[in-house]
């Protein structure tokens, strides 16, 4: 810590140096023409000969990630947001401004106009004519920024991070091509983006503890939401047939490799459809999404060299042939007290008030979703479960769901939407029920999407994808914080 002291020390010093030579060591507009990358695209190939009598010129800007000097000559590496280039100041060339390289450091800001040539060891450089410093960095660099030693500090010093590790920058370019894939994809077959409220007088859409938060001037409690579903569902009822929303949820659980308080979600709604269709829907979008964002549909997985396999179609379980496929005997589904005997016989933590579909999805959670690393559709999931979905015309204690697991994780959720409004009512009072009894992700009755329901919703499925998940699949990444900018951390000691 003492020696990084010194160092910041130093590049004070430097800084009032610049500053007592009126030099503005924190500059303004620079006008950048090229890009490191495109440099190379256009100049890759182009020989030592044919780049001399050409003579071509270029204007970049970027961060000092290597720099050696040599008295009267100086060679650097500058770094954009697209690549590196090596740098050549000679101060002959340079002139007056190259007083300003005895000031410089590594992550220092530079803007250079200069044209391109080969070196000896036939690199692409550019020969800079002028230079203009545009932000002195007032921080080292650290040498040896990977390993599991700095994984906390990479995240909560994530600015550090992206300029030092280019996969980690490579990384966010692939989340930015999915997003916009995601859009490409929905948009060419009719859906529209729709944008809903952010806080909720009543949380609902999802089974989950909600973020409250108090509105002074209304005097009422209001909830960040957990899902926009209710919201996107009275749409269909005022007539939109494809609507999707791609925003932030918040959910006020534990944070983990698989989870954060602040998360991405893509929802969307489709008109006469069910969740047979959104399956097959599924397969097509995703499998779209994996070739735009990693150009390919095999993706590694895990630290053993396994490979998940994204080629469509995928099979298809139901939830009580996937436990007992898993060693889960089929008693479970017949009573909750033989469901809990299981859970307790195999050191399963359920709460003592847990009602029979909680326990049967903890249960599903230990013994099968670890299990499941290829792409696989568990559909059938009890009504309790899931009080907006639809029942099954063949078995009344099912509804019409799936969820999507790959890698182990729960990628989707989807099912044919509930639209009788009676029946709605009456979930809603049995999940009453439920958070009268200790559950308190249960849903809360929201008589305005009972309103909403009796002008009549027609026949849907609807679908909630975790984007952040889907890029960890896409990328092989081991935990959600790698595919978020700034994951939610503990405060900083």
């Amino acid at each position: 810590m003492e020696e990084k002291d010194d160092l910041i020390q130093e590049r004070r010093k430097k800084l009032k140096r610049l500053r007592d030579a009126g030099i503005d060591p924190y500059g303004s507009r620079f006008a950048v023409k090229d890009m490191a990358s495109d440099i190379y695209k256009k100049y890759g190939n182009t020989g030592k000969a044919d780049l001399e009598s050409k003579s071509e010129s270029c204007t970049i800007a970027g961060r000092i990630i290597a720099l050696r000097d040599f008295g009267k000559a100086a060679f650097a590496h500058i770094q954009d947001s697209s690549g590196k280039i090596q740098v050549y100041l000679r101060k002959d060339i340079v002139g007056e401004g190259f007083d300003i390289l005895k000031n410089l450091d590594i992550g220092d800001i530079v803007g250079l106009k200069g044209k391109l040539f080969r070196t000896k060891t036939d690199e692409l450089t550019v020969e800079v004519k002028d230079a203009v410093l545009l932000c002195k960095s007032l921080r080292p660099l650290p040498e040896k920024w990977h390993g599991l030693k700095d994984i906390e500090t990479r995240y909560r010093q994530r600015y550090v991070d992206l300029i030092v590790n280019p996969q980690v920058r490579e990384m966010f370019f692939k989340r930015s091509k999915l997003l916009r894939a995601i859009r490409t994809f929905l948009d060419s077959r009719g859906f529209i983006e729709v944008e809903t409220p952010m806080m909720h007088q009543i949380p609902g859409g999802a089974t989950a503890r909600p973020f409250k938060t108090r509105h002074k001037a209304l005097g009422i409690d209001l909830y960040l939401r957990i899902a926009p579903e209710l919201y996107l569902k009275k749409l269909l009822v005022g007539g939109y047939e494809k609507v999707y929303e791609l925003n932030r949820n918040f959910r006020n659980e534990g944070i983990s490799t698989k989870h954060n308080p602040e998360f991405t979600m893509l929802e969307f709604y489709i008109a006469y459809s069910d969740y047979n269709y959104l399956m097959e829907f599924t397969e097509e979008f995703i499998a779209y999404l994996c070739r735009e964002t990693v150009a390919e549909l095999r993706v590694p997985f895990g630290d053993r060299g396994e490979i998940i396999d994204l080629t469509p179609p995928w099979p298809r379980l139901s939830m009580k042939d996937a436990m007992e496929k898993n060693g889960v005997s089929p008693d479970v589904f017949i009573d909750i007290e033989m469901a809990r005997e299981f859970a307790v016989k195999n050191s399963i933590d359920i709460d003592k008030k847990a009602t029979h579909g909680k326990i049967l999805d903890e249960i599903f959670k230990e013994k099968v979703e670890p299990k499941l690393i290829q792409p696989v559709f568990i559909v059938d999931y009890p009504v309790e479960l899931s009080p907006l979905a639809k029942r099954k015309k063949d078995d009344s204690q099912l509804v019409e769901r799936f969820e999507l697991f790959i890698g182990a994780r729960e990628v989707a959720n989807a099912f044919s939407e509930l639209n009788d409004p009676d029946e709605q009512r009456e979930r809603f009072l049995k999940q009453v029920e439920a958070r009268n009894m200790g559950d308190d992700e249960a849903n809360l009755p929201d008589e305005d999407f009972i309103r909403a329901l009796e002008y009549g919703m027609p026949p849907a499925a609807g679908e909630g994808i975790g984007i952040d998940r889907l890029l960890m699949i896409f990328t092989g990444a081991a935990s959600i914080r790698d595919v978020m900018l700034f994951p939610q951390l503990k405060p900083e000691q």
